[in-house]
């Protein structure tokens, strides 16, 4: 199997040219090997590796530029997957592309399924739904895996900028009224290799259906009691000096911003669970393996 991997830089692309390795040749491209924001060249490097799968991990992730920025967004976000999905329909390869729960609203009062009308609050939203579309519209086979609050042990997130704050400051003000499943990119990473293995099966066996699965961890939280997490985890590895002694709630008003984000951001992962016999952990556990992978690479 040959796949094609976009955005091997970022922190589920970087996850993913790990974890895809056992399954066949990875050519994992950089944006200098496969930009998105250049569709010609973006055909090119497709119609040249001629790969069996294309798995899409690149994407315009600035969701307050994008409210003035666009066009650089939707080229990313909506052209550039609907060009790989149309390179991929001409040469028989399947597409497994990353969108968000920025296509929701938030205003549900439980979890979003894949079936859930979508109505997105902001310009990112806009161009991940509309990069879904696209692929849709395309005659290829395709997976698209919505996910939630993706953080790593390497790149810029959340779990870094808390431990940066929490060894600076005493106190933190917190986000406390979004919910949400904090996602370990490298869950996404592991659970992406096993459901493209078990979907060449099914292409091979005539079973495959193209569709939407929501992959995030399993449980909620807010942005505030996943501060709370991160610091108590901390403070239990004793390898960080930790300030922070208060951690306040307080309202999405408090923190005004360009681009509005959705209240609820859960997403069920029922059926992906169950199609690809996928056991999810709970967002603290994945949590604890992802510190433990932060603090056990410091000197």
């Amino acid at each position: 199997m040959n796949i094609l991997l976009t955005g091997c830089q970022g922190q589920v692309g970087w996850e993913l040219a790990r974890t895809l390795l056992p399954l066949g040749e990875v050519f994992a491209a950089n944006r200098s090997q496969a930009d998105l924001s250049d569709l010609d060249g973006l055909r090119r490097a497709v119609q040249t590796i001629k790969p069996d799968v294309i798995v899409n991990a690149a994407a315009y992730t600035a969701v307050d530029k994008a409210e003035t920025d666009q066009e650089s967004a939707f080229l990313i976000n909506a052209q550039a997957p609907g060009v790989l999905a149309e390179e991929a329909a001409k040469i028989g390869a399947l597409l497994i592309h990353y969108s968000t729960d920025y296509v929701f609203d938030g205003s549900k009062a439980g979890a979003y399924s894949e079936d859930d009308q979508t109505n997105p609050l902001n310009v990112y939203g806009l161009s991940k739904l509309a990069g879904e579309q696209a692929i849709q519209a395309s005659k290829a086979d395709y997976l698209i895996l919505r996910t939630t609050w993706v953080y790593a042990a390497r790149g810029h997130n959340f779990v870094k900028s808390i431990l940066r704050l929490a060894a600076e400051r005493e106190e933190l003000n917190i986000v406390a009224d979004q919910i949400g499943a904090p996602t370990w990119a490298r869950l996404i990473a592991e659970s992406s290799a096993h459901i493209l293995r078990q979907a060449q099966q099914e292409r091979r066996q005539g079973t495959f259906n193209s569709g939407i699965y929501n992959l995030t961890s399993t449980g909620e939280t807010s942005w505030h009691g996943f501060a709370e997490m991160i610091i108590e985890l901390a403070k239990q590895q004793s390898a960080l000096p930790i300030k922070t002694q208060r951690i306040n709630p307080v309202p999405t008003t408090a923190y005004p911003l360009p681009a509005i984000r959705p209240a609820n951001s859960r997403l069920s992962t029922q059926r992906l669970q169950q199609h690809y016999q996928l056991t999810l952990p709970s967002w603290k556990t994945a949590l604890q393996l992802c510190m433990d992978d932060i603090f056990s690479s410091k000197p």
